[in-house]
């Protein structure tokens, strides 16, 4: 009987150490996991598979973010962790990275060398307050970024959302959600072998490559950048995956407007900065006052077409940026002050959308009202319109800097939302349907067509977007940052907002997409932990003893009861 029992025991022994070994192997060759979070933020899209499944080397990240730091910052680091363990499943060895402190040194010096490095390579610092041990205040410089290596390549990651308009926890939760793109971008921008081609418009008085200077060498990284003249030759865009039209002041012919047309009806995408109103601000600056008259450059019928129309109107509003305005009186010393300056609204980006998701306020300069007209089949969004406390003008009219003196009425700015940037997608029918084209074509090959292949497209009634400030210096032209005030020293979203406009409309990966996840921020009710805080202190500490000793009591006399009976 005895032997009989111990056979068993040692067949059950095996059979469990089998199932063990079984487990294990499957376990190590298969690729198995579950996210059982509300919000699926430990599950990677498609599109970061297909990047890292592309890998045909080995991606550095050096993330520049350890040592001690506010629990902010430690929460993004352990996000961070996680991502790039998310990622090596995926891509294997191909995917390498290391958490660097670059406070580390003990020597101030070598401190500084090293910030002053990181700045170079493109990583922006943050400066932040932390009590220390003793219950003090300290500052602290972080930088939230990281260098990405791939190659011979090399791109800075700043990682670090910082919108004025939100909260601390708001922007890091922000930034959390926005690491997967972050880096799948990143990585997707040196590992691209085959680049997509953008060419910017010229010949009808657009903006040139000075005010264009910081966008062009931003879409740089990820595309090959030309501009184009079209004037002659009907094909001349074909070999471009988008067109940028920035501010032209000058009228288009019919036949560039047909070169446009037919690049459309083919698939092309375009991004149109237009100016339906202008104003000389140089003007504004030298005689006080000017005239803000319209511009009509001859592309009314064909964005009709399309679905938008651009009016020949200005919005005023009152969430607006600031001018310098001299406060002193005639004949003494200038004296400038920061004046609201109803004319430049500051555009809040709706979280709605890939394209404005998470953007710092957009800064426009005497934008115009779009309306949504025509084909019903034409998909239309509207991605930046003004604020609840806006109102609309008709030009001609007498713009004066006496304006910012003037006491504001509310009960005037009761137009609210009026569009100023429009997404349109679908299948576009030609302009030049039912016209003779021949005079045109010149002898030239083109096959026409009366309605497009599905493409996209995005107006702007506002070129300034689009636009950087420069300054002549006898050392040559400077070019200021995309959407830097140099009065108010901030940086607002013009640029990212153009970038990401790019990226929707060549991008066919969906990448931008992952823009769209949202992780839902549960901060703590500060005012109820005050309250509350001596009892759940008394619940976490007192009650686990209690409970310990009140088991530890009932085991005892149940032992007790059961061997003394």
């Amino acid at each position: 009987m005895k032997k009989n029992l111990k056979s068993q025991n040692i067949v059950q022994l095996i059979i469990a150490l089998l199932i063990i070994l079984l487990v294990n192997y499957i376990s190590s060759n298969t690729y198995f996991r579950l996210d059982l979070t509300s919000d699926k933020r430990y599950t990677l899209s498609e599109a970061t598979h297909e990047v890292l499944d592309s890998l045909d080397d080995i991606v550095y990240v050096k993330i520049y973010l350890d040592g001690d730091m506010p629990i902010g910052f430690q929460r993004m680091q352990k996000s961070i962790y996680e991502l790039m363990d998310e990622f090596r499943v995926i891509a294997g060895s191909n995917i390498q990275y290391q958490f660097i402190n670059p406070s580390e040194s003990s020597s101030e010096s070598e401190r500084n060398a090293m910030y002053q490095e990181l700045y170079e390579r493109g990583l922006n610092p943050t400066n932040v307050k932390d009590r220390d041990e003793e219950g003090g205040v300290a500052e602290k410089m972080l930088f939230p970024g990281a260098i990405i290596t791939y190659k011979e390549k090399e791109t800075p990651v700043n990682l670090l959302v910082n919108n004025p308009a939100f909260s601390a926890e708001q922007n890091l939760n922000n930034s959390i959600q926005a690491l997967e793109y972050e880096f799948v971008d990143a990585i997707r921008k040196i590992t691209t072998k085959k680049r997509k081609r953008i060419a910017f418009i010229e010949g009808q008085g657009e903006l040139d490559e000075y005010y264009t200077g910081d966008i062009t060498r931003a879409l740089n990284e990820y595309y090959d950048i030309d501009r184009v003249t079209i004037k002659e030759y009907v094909n001349i865009l074909e070999l471009y995956d988008a067109i940028i039209i920035a501010g032209p002041t000058q009228e288009y012919t019919e036949k560039s407007k047909f070169i446009v047309d037919q690049y459309i009806m083919n698939g092309g995408k375009v991004l149109w900065f237009l100016e339906s109103v202008k104003v000389s601000m140089d003007s504004l600056s030298t005689r006080s006052s000017t005239f803000a008259l319209m511009n009509d450059v001859n592309l009314r019928d064909q964005l009709f077409k399309y679905g938008v129309r651009v009016n020949p109107n200005v919005i005023q509003d009152v969430q607006c940026a600031v001018i310098p305005v001299n406060t002193a009186v005639r004949g003494s010393q200038p004296k400038f002050a920061p004046a609201p300056w109803l004319y430049f609204p500051l555009l809040v980006a709706p979280d709605n959308n890939p394209i404005t998701k998470n953007l710092n306020m957009i800064k426009a300069e005497f934008p115009s009202v779009i309306d949504l007209v025509g084909n019903s089949e034409i998909h239309k969004k509207v991605i930046l319109s003004s604020s609840a406390n806006s109102r609309v003008l008709n030009v001609p009219l007498l713009v004066s800097l006496q304006e910012v003196k003037e006491q504001l009425d509310p009960r005037m700015f009761n137009q609210p939302g009026n569009p100023i940037a429009v997404v349109l997608e679908g299948s576009f029918e030609s302009v030049f349907k039912n016209r003779l084209i021949n005079q045109y074509l010149n002898g030239q090959q083109l096959e026409f067509k009366e309605k497009s292949e599905p493409t996209k497209m995005i107006v702007v009634s506002d070129a300034d977007i689009i636009r950087n400030d420069i300054r002549r210096r006898a050392d040559g032209i400077f070019i200021t940052p995309l959407g830097y005030d140099r009065y108010t020293k901030q940086t607002y979203g013009n640029k990212e907002f153009v970038m990401n406009a790019v990226h929707y409309l060549i991008d066919e990966s969906g990448i931008l997409d992952i823009r769209s996840r949202e992780f839902k921020l549960r901060l703590l009710d500060k005012s109820k932990i005050l309250e509350e805080r001596t009892k759940w202190k008394l619940i976490n500490v007192v009650f686990p003893v209690v409970f310990i000793l009140i088991f530890a009591v009932l085991v005892s006399y149940l032992r007790k009861k059961k061997y003394t009976g």
